[in-house]
């Protein structure tokens, strides 16, 4: 079988996902131009240089609708004989882009790739697309729907994570993303976002919160306990799913759940040849790719059962894995990972997550898989996992091996 490379991985920096956030002045398709624009020019590809560009997105409607890929590669400059194909996987779409890309060179299907996605959630509103599983009763009654962070509670009362832990984890993802950005950490993989006049707009996630600590996240209020006790009563359904959970415990709050911002990512994969074709040296080999269904309810455990998937289709342990990146969707999620595969704290989300600089849901999955990359060379270790969990109950994974 054909190894599929990873040769380059660029991001934007994560904008505020605000009216008064950076990049609220751009579009989805301008946003995701500048992104394919910089892994042109840093990689010299000319022509019909790659099969596809495959980008992830959630919210298809509105700007980010009408195969939004092809639009991206149209407003770049890329060549227009380069074709489109938005996907949408939720929360691991620009991941799912990665291993899709991954296992077409694999199967012969091209040479090289573009993969990643985008999320502009100050300009297009989550949920906005009025998702299925949502609004139509005759699937949100039949599996027991209920917002994710119901189900991050769920989560958090089923395995017996308490406040503290999560408000623990969050500030230390603080802490590890403060660090990462004065340690210049990502320097390799971010770009400055600049104007029409070649102005800065961005060069740093700004939705981080340096000052976090203990104290001031124990001031902030549950903020699903009273959609889930009151209006409009999800934890009772959440307890007719499971009768043996006497109460939801809701942990969960603005400052121990992943941000709403605004952002892009890209990663560059191709074969042998295609390296060879334009003097590039790959960085790593896509090792494995995974993605699972799950309990579409509790929703976000996916993580636990993808990885014990990956590695068992794949004849590995966990202690193959050198570094993780696992998705800050919130902190049960992680403390989830934790638990159930002892793994050492110390390995996980080593610069921090999407509780310090946001999860833009699109493009979340490439820019971990670029994160993890970056920080296995830094700490020159061979073998990293990424994992996410996923909306109505699904996992996704991806193995990178350095070369």
């Amino acid at each position: 079988m054909t190894e599929a490379y990873i040769y380059d991985a660029i991001r934007s920096p994560r904008g505020k996902g605000r009216p008064d956030g950076s990049l609220h002045e751009l579009t989805s398709v301008a946003l995701s131009a500048k992104v394919l624009n910089a892994v042109k020019a840093r990689n010299g590809l000319e022509g019909h240089a790659v099969e596809d560009v495959i980008w992830g997105n959630v919210t298809q409607v509105g700007e980010q609708g009408g195969c939004l890929a092809r639009s991206a590669v149209l407003a770049s400059d890329l060549d227009e004989s380069i074709p489109g194909l938005a996907i949408n996987r939720f929360c691991a779409s620009g991941m799912e882009a990665v291993n899709l890309a991954a296992n077409q060179i694999r199967g012969g299907a091209g040479m090289g790739y573009i993969a990643g996605g985008v999320e502009m959630m100050g300009r297009v509103a989550m949920g906005s697309d009025g998702a299925a599983i949502a609004v139509d009763p005759s699937l949100a009654m039949k599996t027991y729907f209920v917002p994710q962070g119901i189900s991050a509670d769920i989560i958090a009362t089923e395995y017996g994570f308490t406040r503290e832990m999560a408000d623990a984890l969050a500030v230390e993802s603080q802490r590890r993303a403060a660090a990462a950005w004065a340690g210049n950490r990502f320097a390799n993989s971010v770009i400055e976002i600049k104007d029409q006049n070649g102005l800065t707009i961005l060069d740093r996630d700004e939705y981080l919160r340096p000052g976090t600590d203990m104290q001031s996240l124990g001031a902030l209020r549950p903020a699903f306990k009273d959609m889930g006790e009151v209006m409009p009563g999800f934890d009772k359904i959440a307890m007719m799913k499971y009768p043996h959970l006497a109460q939801i415990n809701h942990i969960h709050h603005a400052g121990n759940s992943s941000g709403i911002v605004d952002g892009a990512a890209a990663v560059l994969i191709g074969n042998k040849e295609f390296g060879e074709r334009y003097g590039l040296k790959p960085r790593a080999r896509i090792r494995a790719t995974a993605k699972i269904g799950t309990d579409p309810t509790i929703m976000l455990t996916g993580p636990v059962p993808v990885t014990q998937k990956i590695l068992a289709d794949h004849g590995m342990t966990i202690s193959d894995i050198d570094l993780f990146e696992v998705n800050e969707a919130f902190a049960s999620v992680v403390l989830r990972f934790q638990q159930a595969f002892n793994v050492d704290p110390a390995l996980v989300n080593v610069n921090g997550g999407s509780i310090a600089m946001g999860h833009p849901l699109g493009a979340t999955g490439a820019i971990i898989i670029g994160t993890l990359l970056d920080e296995l060379e830094r700490q020159d270790k061979q073998v990293g996992l990424a994992t996410l969990c996923i909306a109505s109950g699904m996992g996704a994974a991806t193995i990178i091996e350095r070369v």
